[in-house]
């Protein structure tokens, strides 16, 4: 058990050292776990091309339709903005359960929101529209819905959000505290710029 923490603790505080031996480990042995164990860590620090190219090139022979190699890319491809790249793979893996409530999902809508597809995107964002959950999806959706200049719907959201934060549980609260702010944010913006 101290190994583990000592392990941990050694990661958070050097994460290049980890890095380091991932990368060795990779030259070692060439194989699948090596190349995702690097590019999670490649991910994890923000080397995010790095990253996609060992994701991308570890999608070979039994590997092509590897599922958790999809769901790490769709971030990779988010940040880096190839919404046409995050499309396709997100389709893969849509029906599964996990996905469904996922960031990946989100990041799904505002990708087809970005390459124009407004009818695809909203159609995202309501099947992740739930009172007193998807906190992040629904501010996502208000800022898509401002965008198209549906204002009055967005501002709905986000008072929803904000009447419903007093609501949750304090671990829900914390853990949905900046999406609850921001949406709080958009409404008094909201409601000033219709003031003046």
């Amino acid at each position: 058990m101290f190994e583990e923490l000592q392990s941990w603790l050694g990661t958070m505080l050097n994460p290049t050292g980890r890095i380091r031996r991932l990368e060795n480990n990779l030259r070692f042995a060439d194989t699948f776990n090596n190349r995702v164990m690097l590019a999670d860590a490649y991910l994890g620090v923000g080397r995010v091309d790095e990253a996609i190219e060992l994701y991308t090139s570890s999608l070979t022979g039994a590997f092509t339709e590897n599922d958790y190699v999809f769901r790490q890319l769709i971030p990779a491809y988010f940040i880096k903005q190839r919404y046409e790249d995050l499309i396709p793979l997100a389709k893969k893996i849509y029906n599964h359960p996990e996905f469904q409530r996922s960031r990946g999902h989100i990041q799904y809508a505002c990708a087809l929101a970005a390459v124009g597809d407004s009818q695809g995107a909203e159609r995202e964002f309501k099947k992740m529209k739930s009172r007193f959950s998807a906190f992040e999806a629904r501010y996502q959706y208000g800022l898509f819905l401002q965008r198209l200049g549906r204002t009055d719907e967005a501002r709905h959201i986000f008072k929803e959000m904000t009447e419903e934060a007093p609501h949750l549980s304090p671990r829900e609260r914390r853990s949905n505290r900046a999406w609850i702010l921001k949406a709080k944010e958009e409404s008094n913006k909201s409601t000033y710029s219709s003031s003046v």
